[in-house]
């Protein structure tokens, strides 16, 4: 399954109601960190630097782009982390970081060294017009979010839709491609 949880450290999972989780993903190689795979987990040894407990993280898998493109395939997975950051402060964090890895945002679906995504914090609903929205508006849209989520907590549900991730998975169209990527 996924990989095992590693440096807990002290945080608690302030929500008290859900996982805290994360999206992470890449296309393109890092000139400091290399392949799209050394990059997510050099992302992940960052984030605990940073004082984000780690809990689990899922298998990588690969995607082609969404939308389709002709940009390289993505690697994705979905960490389950533990804060005492809220919402707003967590989501400034991971854009930090993708700064620090060296992410443009050039135009919208952009080829990216490092993606981080507010995926969901606990129960809590946000939708709008002030960032973060949660869950992410796209979650249940995206085969490498649910596939990779449905790996660390197979019981989740949309805390806005109350749909399950079989549910979610489901109702995909068939031309999102999503495989585990070999280890």
């Amino acid at each position: 399954m996924g990989a095992p949880a590693e440096n807990k450290g002290n945080q608690q999972d302030v929500t008290g109601t859900g996982p805290i989780l994360i999206g992470l993903g890449a296309n393109l190689p890092s000139p400091v960190h290399g392949s799209p795979v050394a990059t997510l987990e050099a992302a992940l040894r960052h984030l605990r630097q940073k004082g984000i407990g780690l809990l689990a993280r899922s298998r990588w898998w690969e995607s082609a782009p969404v939308p389709v493109s002709e940009e390289p395939w993505y690697v994705n997975g979905v960490a389950e982390i533990a804060t005492t950051l809220d919402p707003e402060a967590l989501l400034a964090l991971l854009h930090d970081i993708e700064a620090e890895f060296g992410r443009a945002r050039p135009y919208l679906n952009a080829p990216r060294v490092l993606d981080l995504d507010l995926l969901a914090y606990g129960d809590v609903t946000r939708e709008g017009p002030r960032p973060p929205l949660l869950p992410h508006p796209r979650l249940a849209q995206r085969g490498f979010v649910l596939l990779p989520l449905a790996e660390l907590r197979p019981e989740w549900r949309h805390p806005l839709t109350g749909r399950s991730l079989p549910e979610m998975i489901a109702a995909l169209p068939g031309s999102q491609i999503v495989r585990v990527l070999p280890q």
